[in-house]
Order: C-alpha cells, then structure tokens, then sequence
C-alpha cells in the first residue's frame, strides 16, 4: 500500500438513531420469545425502530449531527446500505448529495453488515487517487420493515440507525493495510428474500461463519501490519451477536474487553452497527488520538474483512 494511501485519517463522526425505543418485553408481547431468551442468547435488550423516518433521512440526521460539529464542504459520498428505502429510487448517497450541494462522486455499497468496511476502502481510495478531496462515508439501514414477525429467530436481532464518517488527508500514516473477503457460496444463509422483502438467515451457519470470519481477519490485519494483539487497544466488531463475539474471544486467547458492543442498546443494525459504535466511543472520550484500531466487520454475501487505524 502506497504511502499516500495511509496519508489519510477520520477526522469527524456524527450518528442518529429513531427516539422509539423496541425493547424484549415489547417484542415478548408480539412473538413468542422473552427478555431472558433474547438476551441470552444474543446480548440485546433493546433497539430502535423508525418511524415515519427512512434510510436517507436517518443518513441525513446523522450527516447533520457530523456538520454541526465540524463545518466543512464534502466532495465525495459513499452510503453503505442493505436497505434502500425504495427499489429503483435514487441512491441514499446520490440523496445526500442533492441536499449536501456536493458535485463530487457518490454512490451506493452494498455488501450486507460488512458494507462500511467497504465503503470505507472506496472513500479512501477515492482520496488516494485525487478523485475526491474529502470523502463522506456514510452506514444507514433500516431493517425493521424487513422483518418476519412470525420469525422469532430473526425478528429480535435487527434494528435501525445511521452514523457517519469523514475521511480527509493526514500529515502522517494513520491507515493502516486492510483485508476484505466473500465467501459466495453461503450468500443463502443470510439474504433478504426478494419475494417476501424480508430478512431469512440459517442462524447455525451464519454463527459458525462468523466466528471463523473475525479470527481470520484480525490475524490477518495483524500480519499484513506487523502488529500483536497487545498493541491492538480497541476491536471495533460489527455488533451482530454478543455470543459471536464472546466465542470468539475464548477460542483465539483475545481478551473480550478488547470488543467494544453496544448491542444491548441498539441490536443488528448492519452497515451501520460499526460506525455507530465509533461515534458512541468517541462521545464517550474512550477514543484517544494514537490509539490503534481494528474495525471488523461480517455478514450477508457472504462477506467479511476489517481494516486497521490509528485514531486522530
């Protein structure tokens, strides 16, 4: 990776999640399911669902909250999402730029819960490559009307939300080499059924998947970096299960305080579950300049890879 590719870092974030609050007990109410059951076995307690609020408007919502904070004209837009908010509608990033004023590139990623990292790997190389000066990468998702309320298995596991990152050039190497897969043949595991437009997934495979997935990507990145794990300060996962994560700590000796989740509070929100995470760290002043990252991410494709950092 060239020298000018790692020259480049996050340098605001902003987020947005719907003021409806879905919590076990609700959902208990409508499936026949639990707080104890969905808790134990995923680590949520609640999330949120939209209302009368789509895709674009919680990408928006969260662009709003990154401008609020830090002021600056966005050239490029990548939106990472599995939920546009109507076929054959524009782009959540061709949106965006509309109502931004932004004339650079914007386009869509598709590419289920692993969708930001790759949507981060098209903002930096767009940067890299002089196609863009700044680029806004954006995770929004609205799945709750995806959901089979008589699939208990699944319904529990997804909520909605947006977040977003801005990526601009660095003084100094604050990228590190990244490591992005498929795996083709288990798309079907996890899709959304183009029939029913819900979410179906095999939750057995999708598990055993998953915690192969983030092992294999954080060895990688430790190896293509020439880094340990002791040198690793946060894993950023992406917030699908807190069993996944937890399984994959024990098997591969990773300290599971390492994990940074907030799955309890907001469950499966897909391409948006990472930067939302980040967002919630760095408000909560766990975030510190110098401190390096790995984001993880794995899902529906079936896709999976993550990237490391160094924070701002």
């Amino acid at each position: 990776m060239s020298d000018e590719h790692s020259h480049i870092h996050i340098s605001a974030v902003g987020s947005y999640v719907s003021e409806r609050v879905v919590t076990n007990s609700e959902l208990a109410s409508l499936v026949d399911t639990s707080d104890e059951w969905i808790y134990s076995h995923t680590g949520i307690r609640e999330r949120r669902w939209a209302e009368g609020e789509t895709t674009f408007t919680m990408a928006y919502f969260a662009v709003q909250d990154l401008l609020k904070r830090y002021s600056i004209h966005i050239d490029a837009i990548v939106c990472a999402t599995a939920s546009p908010d109507y076929p054959g509608f524009p782009s959540v990033a061709s949106q965006l730029s509309e109502r931004l004023g932004s004339r650079g590139p914007a386009l869509d990623v598709s590419a289920g819960c692993t969708g930001f990292i790759y949507a981060l790997e098209v903002g930096r190389s767009m940067i890299s490559s002089g196609l863009a000066t700044n680029a806004l990468v954006v995770g929004s998702e609205k799945l709750s009307p995806l959901l089979d309320m008589e699939d208990r298995s699944t319904c529990v596991l997804f909520g909605d939300g947006a977040a977003a990152l801005l990526l601009e050039r660095s003084e100094e190497a604050r990228w590190l080499k990244s490591y992005i897969k498929s795996e083709g043949g288990g798309a079907s595991s996890l899709a959304i059924d183009p029939l029913r437009r819900a979410i179906m997934m095999d939750g057995r495979s999708v598990y055993t998947f998953a915690v192969s997935a983030i092992a294999e990507t954080i060895d990688a990145l430790l190896e293509r970096n020439n880094l340990t794990i002791s040198a690793i300060d946060w894993i950023v996962p992406h917030q699908a299960n807190q069993r996944i994560i937890a399984a994959c700590a024990k098997r591969y000796a990773i300290a599971e305080e390492k994990f940074y989740m907030n799955i309890e509070r907001y469950a499966n929100t897909s391409a948006a579950s990472i930067p939302l995470a980040l967002a919630e760290m760095e408000r909560s002043g766990l975030l510190q300049s110098g401190q390096k990252i790995i984001l993880v991410g794995f899902g529906a494709g079936l896709t999976y890879g993550g990237t490391v950092l160094v924070w701002k």
